[in-house]
């Protein structure tokens, strides 16, 4: 029979995988303390760092409907769990491995499959969502800015050959203003 403490955190581990967008599984044998708590830092408020036992992930990953493989499950193992953006939790990672070579990068779960250490590398060699939305932002304004030039030289081309257009708008408006008398003000006499 499970202990009740065991349970509690196959529940809590099972939630934490369900609510993640991605879980990185790492390996954190020869960390310090002070190490830990920098990574936490460093991966910021929305992702839990967590030490955790191979059994229990495994238990709280197939209740939460995701298959981690067996070759992540070995040795001492701790699971990022992602909430927010998973380039920016993967890009925190990638860089606290390269100053620390006792964190190494298993494996993962991303978009609800297994993922390996060198697709989780990729992902955060990729750009964040912002800069991506940023270059979009650009690329769209350059697109119109390029319609509005094209538009401009037909334009300019047109009246080249055959004049300027006849101010239409202005004739109407023109027509359109009506103006009123104002009679001369009444003086009065004085006796």
């Amino acid at each position: 029979m499970a202990r009740p403490d065991k349970v509690t955190a196959v529940a809590e581990l099972t939630e934490d995988f369900r609510s993640s967008t991605a879980t990185v599984l790492t390996e954190y044998r020869g960390l310090s303390v002070t190490s830990m708590k920098k990574l936490r830092r460093d991966l910021g408020v929305t992702t839990k760092y967590s030490v955790v036992k191979n059994t229990l992930t495994k238990i709280a990953a197939k209740e939460a409907g995701f298959d981690v493989p067996a070759e992540l499950l070995t040795g001492p193992s701790a699971l990022a769990f992602i909430k927010g953006d998973p380039i920016v939790a993967a890009k925190s990672l990638r860089d606290f491995a390269k100053e620390n070579p006792f964190l190494v990068i298993k494996g993962g779960i991303f978009e609800g499959k297994a993922v390996s250490a060198a697709e989780i590398y990729k992902l955060a060699d990729l750009e964040s969502r912002e800069v991506l939305l940023a270059k979009l932002a650009g690329a769209m304004k350059a697109i119109l800015a390029n319609a509005i030039r094209t538009v401009d030289a037909l334009r300019i081309q047109r009246e080249e050959k055959e004049g300027p257009l006849p101010v239409v708008a202005e004739a109407v408006a023109a027509e359109a203003v009506v103006t009123e008398e104002v009679p001369a003000p009444v003086e009065e006499e004085k006796e």
